[in-house]
């Protein structure tokens, strides 16, 4: 019976039952795992009276709460659900509706005429639960819904009307065939940047690419990391995906840097300058360098701004204060967060890592102690949200860039899958993210046993009961300077693979997420914001997740080393499906000249990241196999060059640019270009399962930017790469 019950409990919490693994075999969730994942949401399993109870009051609240917390509606689904009591059919119910635009819809019907979906009894009485249909010409939109049911109850309830796709460009819809270049932004090189690429580096990129054509410029995460500890810099475990890395802000790019003479002065220095060209230099990122030269000008920029009383400083601080109230209390607990943070790392960095280690009154950013720190540091505050202030306005300032100069998307951003569980993100929501469990990947061909990214997961019982509040606000803050926006790991809007602490990774199980839900959400701020969704789907991909992008205009992500029939030969570039974007390589993946000279498996050897001899073998047999039939693929289409079959390993720029163009002529509506790829870099941003052994998004570009995009080769590319998707045949050999 206990089994039973806890299976029941599993299920109601969206825990399931049973998965196929990579060999397509249906493996069973344990009651091991099943009872830790409930124990990292919070509940109890310790006898069957305890779970009876729990899922009594679960069962109870649905079928008697007139409405649900918040309710979804969308072209194929025009109707909310609300629960009656049976003995109460007869009665009406009166709807409203107060739209967030300022307008009101009313109506009225009795509760025997709607559709029933089911039928209960609860605690000896009898309840009904019935689809009570609404217009279906509701403006799109966050409204609340109020209804009442005659004499009996009255509810309300969080109602958003969506469109059911996402948001895709006239020239897209129009069949046209766009391209872009993607960046690593702390990658880039510049005689003027302070040894980290910055915004002032992206505008030099949008300038170039939209004058050679390219409709985006390509970006990895820029979400916030931790200003208080530069050693955690990786983009895809940031401290909040709802603000930004300050690391970006081009200093001489802030307007206060023309006017503060003290900032200027410093900078100017010959000390500083030799700091300067040191970082400049240095072949890796350089991140406590660089946070240390930043942040020491941004305090004496932020201190001008604070005393200054001119006219300029009055406008610019009013604006300031626009922005802190248009992001409200998120800006204000991310700042809040920052600010103690450096605060607690200043007094002893090793003891006080990340907020679960504060002091208690610090821990909850609702405590009277953090209020205390607030009033005592509200400088320090104001400084971490003015960091962001300059940040957004420099990115805003890009993209519209972009825009001036023609582009149909301008900047296309990347948001991560999870959020570093020490940052401000899981500080200022601990309801929703659960500390007892992280994200990860079930065992597969490449990670036997399996994955554990460290990332605290999402309840999604309690995104629910938030009103999708929280994903709403980080699809927003994430489309807010961006044409189109990736989602990493898109399936985590379906399911999550949570591996309870002290498991291990092959003992996890997968969390259910309300898809058609949150896929919603995504369309209207798509909509709202004018922005293109790409969702990352590499690897293993429900059925369900497939049909639901293809439904929802989510775009595919389609990467031309993976792209081959089932005899192991490269698909046709007219094969590539039109809804998609397609790539040579990723950043989790070796560059195109690593992958043709194997030099990324030598580097996997002495990382020692195969099993066994065995694997590293078949992994370079099938190496061996893919450059020819890459090169079969680029002889079918009159591109591969005419010495590459005397030296079939050897990576040629001719080669490159024959790949290139073959990836230019996929069917796909997007095409991306990576940097590192454009001027042959052999070696990988990132090495999946590797922390310290590799330096993972550390390495920067071999040469400056106007270097790269100034080489005949690479405009030459370009140009071709540009008529390939225009239309015009490009031949190699002609």
């Amino acid at each position: 019976m206990l089994d039973s019950l806890l299976d029941q409990l599993a299920r109601q919490r969206g825990i399931g039952d049973a998965y196929h693994n990579y060999r397509g075999e249906l493996l069973q969730i344990s009651r091991e795992t099943k009872t830790a994942i409930l124990a990292a949401m919070g509940l109890s399993t310790s006898d069957a009276a305890t779970i009876e109870r729990e899922l009594h009051e679960r069962e109870t609240g649905r079928l008697r709460s007139l409405l649900p917390s918040v309710a979804v509606m969308h072209p194929h689904r025009n109707g909310v659900t609300v629960a009656v009591p049976a003995d109460s059919l007869e009665r009406e119910l009166a709807w409203r509706i107060a739209t967030d635009g300022g307008d009101e819809v009313q109506g009225r019907a009795r509760a025997a005429d709607l559709p029933e979906q089911e039928r209960r009894e609860v605690d000896g009485r009898w309840q009904t639960r019935r689809v009570l249909p609404l217009p279906g010409d509701l403006r799109h939109g966050y409204h609340t819904l109020h209804v009442v049911l005659d004499g009996l109850a009255s509810e309300s309830c969080a109602l958003i009307v969506a469109p059911l796709s996402c948001h895709e460009p006239a020239v897209l819809r129009d069949g046209g065939r766009l391209w872009g270049v993607a960046v690593q932004l702390y990658t880039l090189r510049s005689g003027r940047n302070w040894g980290i690429g910055d915004f002032a580096d992206l505008a030099a990129v949008v300038r170039t690419c939209a004058e050679q054509g390219g409709a985006f410029v390509g970006l990895n995460p820029l979400h916030a990391l931790f200003p208080g500890n530069p050693w955690q810099f990786s983009p895809y475990s940031p401290s909040s995906r709802l603000f930004l890395n300050v690391l970006y802000i081009a200093i001489e790019g802030v307007a206060e840097f023309a006017h503060c003479a003290e900032a200027q002065a410093m900078v100017h220095a010959a000390e500083f300058q030799a700091e300067l060209a040191r970082l400049r230099a240095a072949p890796c990122v350089d991140y406590p360098g660089v946070t240390q030269a930043k942040l020491r000008v941004l305090k004496l920029l932020h201190a001008h701004f604070r005393r200054d009383q001119s006219a300029r400083t009055l406008l610019r601080a009013a604006q300031f204060q626009a922005y802190r109230a248009e992001r409200g209390e998120s800006l204000r607990r991310h700042a809040l967060h920052d600010a103690i943070d450096e605060h607690m790392r200043s007094i002893d960095g090793h003891r006080y890592w990340g907020w679960p280690m504060w002091p208690e009154e610090l821990r909850d950013p609702t405590h009277p102690g953090v209020q205390a720190f607030e009033k005592s540091h509200a400088e320090s505050v104001e400084f971490h949200a003015w960091l962001q202030w300059l940040a957004d306005e420099q990115l805003g300032e890009a993209q519209a860039l972009g825009r001036k100069l023609g582009m149909p998307i301008g900047l296309y951003g990347d948001y991560a899958v999870g959020v570093n569980p020490s940052g401000s993100e899981t500080w200022s929501d601990q309801a929703l993210y659960r500390k007892g469990a992280g994200v990860g990947a079930p065992p597969d061909a490449l990670a036997l046993m399996g994955q554990d990214w460290g990332i605290p997961p999402q309840d999604p019982n309690v995104l629910v009961a938030e009103q999708y509040r929280p994903f709403r606000n980080l699809v927003a803050a994430n489309m807010r300077h961006f044409g189109a926006l990736r989602l990493d790991h898109v399936m985590a809007l379906f399911r999550q693979w949570w591996v309870p602490f002290g498991l291990g990774s092959t003992a996890g199980g997968y969390v259910h997420y309300p898809l058609d839900d949150l896929l919603s959400v995504l369309a209207l701020e798509s909509e709202r914001h004018a922005c293109l969704v790409v969702g990352e789907d590499l690897g293993t991909v429900p059925p369900e997740m497939s049909r639901a992008m293809d439904d929802r205009a989510v775009y595919s992500y389609r990467v031309l080393l993976f792209e081959k029939n089932t005899d192991g030969s490269f698909i046709a570039p007219g094969e590539y499906p039109r809804r998609a974007i397609a790539t040579v390589t990723t950043h989790d993946l070796p560059t195109l000249r690593g992958y043709w000279s194997g030099c990324d498996i030598d580097l996997r050897q002495r990382l020692s990241l195969y099993p066994n001899e065995e694997t590293r073998q078949q992994v370079a047999d099938e190496r061996v196999r893919d450059r020819h039939g890459l090169l079969a693929a680029l002889e079918a289409e009159g591109l591969k060059p005419d010495d590459a079959s005397d030296a079939p390993d050897a990576y040629t720029e001719a080669l490159s640019h024959a790949i290139h163009v073959f990836l230019a002529r996929t069917a796909s509506a997007l095409v991306v270009l990576q940097a590192e790829d454009l001027i042959g870099m052999p070696d990988p941003v990132n090495v999946p399962g590797t922390n310290e052994e590799h330096a993972n998004w550390q390495r920067k570009m071999a040469c400056p930017i106007d270097e790269i995009f100034g080489r005949d080769p690479v405009r030459e590319l370009l140009s071709d790469v540009h008529s390939a998707r225009t239309g015009d045949l490009v031949r190699i050999n002609a």
